[in-house]
């Protein structure tokens, strides 16, 4: 990890907007999102994997997780997460995740038909996750996560690859005190490539037909590091009423660097309401600001217990503008 963070430091205003594959900042749990992303320090379970992946040890035995967005409501873009993980043994937990964006069929035009009629294409765009998190302490945990990225159209794709890594430490009476630092995004740069970037023509000079191909221009990944904490304040008894707030700061290489702060209100494990607003540069002005998520993020969780097995209901709303909003629907099982 501090082998990366000279890397990601690397940014400077200059270099934003210069990356590619940033469906990879997107936050694609429920759960998190209603933290608005800022709960590197106490995530928890499979969707521990994009905010800091040392959250991962936590996970009880098995947990399967799902979560369809309606992303920027009314731009007709869904973004699907599937995620299950596994407990290994004492110590340590596999989990393996997908996240797909479904951006709808996309009318083909051309510069002689820009009005359509030749079809439709649909893009993909793919990430899979494989994560492995480990207790090395009551206090100290950590992990990996290796994702495979893919991005496609019907005659051109990209291909990549890219590592997280995380480290969560606990302490202070019953827990209270959590710390979290994670790098993301840490991999290899991407091009296209594809019989979309290929066209058949002649030579000056020549009446042999030749395929000429173009070569796309390499891009790099999204990189980033999140440092956050939390407090638990336990209001009535050990498993009554607790109040958690959360901090955290984002250092991006090719945006904005946020600051976020949050918290989350639980009863007894059963409910849990949270919120959450990150903070960045210019993101009052809607002349300057660089993401259409604007406001406060908002959501609750209902958790059903069944036997030793659990059952929860997550919900999330991020304020738009332009847009509806983001809205997330979530299911969690731990068995």
């Amino acid at each position: 990890m501090a082998c990366a963070v000279s890397a990601v430091y690397a940014g400077n205003p200059d270099r934003r907007g210069q990356a590619g594959a940033t469906e990879l900042l997107i936050q694609p749990w429920a759960q998190s999102g209603g933290w608005a992303g800022i709960n590197s320090a106490n995530v928890r379970g499979i969707e521990s994997e994009r905010m800091n992946v040392a959250g991962l040890a936590f996970l009880s035995k098995t947990e399967l997780n799902f979560t369809r967005t309606t992303w920027l409501s009314g731009s007709d873009i869904f973004v699907n997460a599937f995620g299950i993980g596994q407990r290994l043994n004492e110590s340590s937990v596999l989990g393996i995740t997908v996240m797909s964006i479904d951006a709808g069929d996309i009318e083909i035009t051309t510069v002689g038909q820009p009005d359509g009629g030749l079809g439709v294409f649909k893009p993909s765009f793919v990430n899979l996750g494989l994560s492995y998190a480990r207790s090395f302490s009551e206090r100290i945990h950590g992990g990996i996560t290796l994702r495979i990225i893919s991005q496609s159209t019907t005659d051109v794709s990209s291909q990549g690859a890219a590592f997280d890594a995380g480290i969560q430490y606990i302490t202070g009476e019953k827990d209270r005190v959590k710390f979290g630092i994670a790098l993301r995004n840490v991999g290899t740069p991407m091009a296209f490539g594809g019989d979309g970037l290929a066209a058949r023509g002649t030579m000056q000079g020549s009446s042999i037909a030749l395929t000429l191909a173009q070569r796309s221009q390499l891009f790099e990944l999204p990189s980033l590091m999140n440092i956050g904490g939390s407090y638990d304040f336990w209001l009535v008894g050990q498993d009554d009423y607790k109040l958690t707030v959360a901090a955290n700061f984002t250092s991006n290489s090719f945006t904005n660097d946020q600051f976020g702060l949050g918290g989350e209100f639980s009863w007894k494990g059963m409910f849990a309401v949270r919120a959450g607003y990150q903070y960045e540069d210019g993101i009052r002005d809607y002349t300057e600001r660089q993401t259409a998520h604007d406001f406060i993020n908002a959501g609750f969780s209902i958790n059903a217990p069944f036997g030793a097995s659990r059952f929860s209901l997550d919900y999330a709303y991020r304020s738009t503008k332009p847009f509806n909003g983001t809205h997330m629907y979530g299911v969690r099982i731990s068995l």
